[in-house]
């Protein structure tokens, strides 16, 4: 997951089965296993006995002589001995999957410095590893896919990746669309969690109660909220220090905190991505019509003091802070808000409560939130000279078929290791981190953990519902998330209709090379100003069609071009 719902969706406190836990095979959610996803020949092998050697791996689960391979492995904390070269991991891997680590791979000491050392060997030639690790960065993979160095992945994958790899596949092909070029796939994609970045907005219930206030179903359901939060605030504060809508104006407002996509959707437009329109072809959101009414609306509420002055100064995490202070009662975020940052507002207003709700329709009973995740965290290219190119498929096969989503009693049922991320403490398995000495939650995993996109959410919307957790999986989601969050998730669920997806993932078209940052500072600048009173709600007008003279229509055409080039 982007931003910082990486570092604690999940905490650190939970077992691997929940951090890893996305997909399982053999345990009645449909997957398949190694033997039975992986047939016939390699696709670059070029001799019967690499094609027999391939076969016999998927068909054994595991390369018998072993093999070896290079990759990419971030820096990682080692315990109880471990090195980089030998740890829980790689011995794990060796017995399990027949798989090493051969000397040619690569332990770069940051992303950062991952990347120089990756330009570097493409400009002077330098061998590079068997399977390359590839950022969310469409620049980097183009770059990546037009050096040769690479081949394409469309013969491996359809041939040996697992059925939960391909189902969701099947189901988002937009998450080919990075990835594709010349009509070829070049990237493996590392499934992520679906739809935990959704918006709803967190209200306080506290003050909901006291107002005797019901949910806000539209626009002006939430502006008679906002209205009695500020001038009958139920705390006894003034109406001068209550500024009831926490949002950030600072550098993007299409965000995953304190973001206003619910209320440009209110009026038929997702701002700062490119969205479908009615013929579907992409527009750019900000230019839509809609946006005009969204700013009116917002320089409505900058009038009336629902928001506060400073906003545009604020970045995400700091537009939270307004509402963990009491300050505010309307907070724009994830289903993840109940772990972060809302301990803050529990700790700082005594009996202070808060609920996740829908988003609300616009005036003509438009809804919409952004959607940004197919489903993708990073990506992995194949050496086009690896000797073992399925390798990385049969790896993390096995991952998403026997950890993600473990079974009671099974080998992986309370974590991935004893005595590492879960030990026997007083007789009872715990995987919680005060009762584990030298406690590590962050192994070495290649692909990092392994996760079924939906899983997440719908296990929490199945807690929300009343069922007891019955798998592993479920338990520890029990144990670790509130019930908060729970009912966020099904809240989230419940509006997938109206979610809107940023539809361009490729590398920035020649047109945005020289023009987009020029674009952008207008559209940032002009919008700001609208938000304050500084230009009229009309001066809109005036900015789409500069933003069309100087460059937005021949980017339009980019986008499009390269639209049709990767979905068809």
């Amino acid at each position: 997951m982007s931003k910082l719902k990486k570092s604690w969706l999940l905490p650190a406190a939970m077992s691997f089965v929940v951090l890893a836990g996305c997909a399982g095979g053999g345990n009645g959610n449909g997957s398949q296993s190694p033997a039975a996803s992986g047939s016939g020949a390699s696709a670059s092998a070029g001799a019967s006995g690499e094609q027999s050697a391939a076969d016999a791996a998927f068909a054994k689960g595991k390369y018998d002589p072993p093999i070896e391979i290079s990759t990419i492995l971030m820096p990682k904390t080692y315990t109880k001995g471990d090195t980089k070269e030998n740890n829980v991991h790689t011995r794990w891997m060796e017995e399990t999957l027949g798989i090493k680590l051969s000397k040619d791979t690569w332990f770069p000491a940051g992303s950062d410095q991952y990347k120089q050392q990756l330009q570097l060997a493409l400009t002077s030639g330098e061998k590079l590893p068997d399977f390359i690790m590839v950022p969310t960065d469409p620049v980097l993979t183009n770059q990546l896919i037009d050096s040769g160095e690479f081949m394409p992945i469309d013969e491996l994958f359809d041939k040996y990746a697992n059925q939960i790899w391909k189902d969701h596949a099947a189901e988002h092909p937009e998450l080919w669309y990075p990835f594709t070029k010349d009509g070829k796939r070049w990237n493996l994609p590392i499934l992520e969690y679906t739809d935990n970045d959704d918006t709803v907005l967190w209200l306080r219930e506290d003050w909901m109660e006291k107002l005797h206030l019901e949910a806000p179903k539209t626009i002006a359901d939430l502006e008679n909220i906002m209205d009695k939060f500020k001038n009958q605030n139920p705390d006894g504060l003034a109406p001068k220090d209550v500024y009831p809508l926490a949002v950030s104006l600072k550098n993007n407002t299409n965000t995953w905190m304190g973001g206003l996509d619910w209320l440009f959707g209110a009026y038929g437009t997702i701002e700062e991505q490119w969205n479908k329109d009615a013929s579907g072809s992409l527009e750019y959101g900000s230019v839509n019509p809609g946006a005009k009414q969204a700013l009116a609306k917002l320089q409505e509420w900058m009038q009336k003091g629902y928001i506060h002055p400073d906003a545009a100064l604020w970045d995400e995490g700091k537009s939270a802070e307004i509402w963990t202070k009491g300050d505010a009662g309307v907070l724009p975020g994830a289903n993840w808000v109940p772990d972060w940052p809302a301990p803050d507002l529990i700790k700082n207003v005594p009996g202070a409560k808060y609920k996740a709700y829908p988003v609300p329709a616009g005036p003509d009973g438009k809804i919409g939130t952004k959607w940004q995740n197919s489903g993708v965290n990073s990506s992995f290219m194949v050496n086009k000279n690896a000797k073992h190119p399925e390798a990385l498929i049969l790896y993390y096969n096995y991952l998403l078929d026997n950890l993600a989503n473990p079974s009671a009693g099974s080998k992986y049922e309370y974590g991935f290791a004893q005595g590492y991320d879960w030990d026997i403490v007083d007789g009872q398995p715990t995987s919680e981190e005060s009762k584990i000495k030298d406690f590590n939650n962050d192994f070495p995993f290649i692909t990092g953990p392994a996760r079924i996109p939906d899983l997440y959410m719908k296990t929490l919307v199945k807690l929300a519902d009343g069922a007891q957790p019955e798998t592993p999986y479920e338990k520890q989601l029990y144990q670790f998330r509130k019930p908060e969050n729970w009912a966020a998730a099904k809240v989230v669920m419940s509006q997938m209709d109206v979610r809107k997806q940023n539809y361009f993932t490729g590398a920035a078209t020649p047109t945005m090379v020289s023009k987009w940052n020029l674009l952008r500072q207008s559209e940032l600048e002009t919008f700001n100003k609208i938000i304050y009173g500084k230009l009229p709600v009309d001066a809109f007008d005036s900015f789409v069609s500069n933003w069309k003279a100087n460059g937005g229509d021949q980017i339009t055409k980019e986008v499009n071009e390269w639209f049709k080039s990767v979905s068809q």
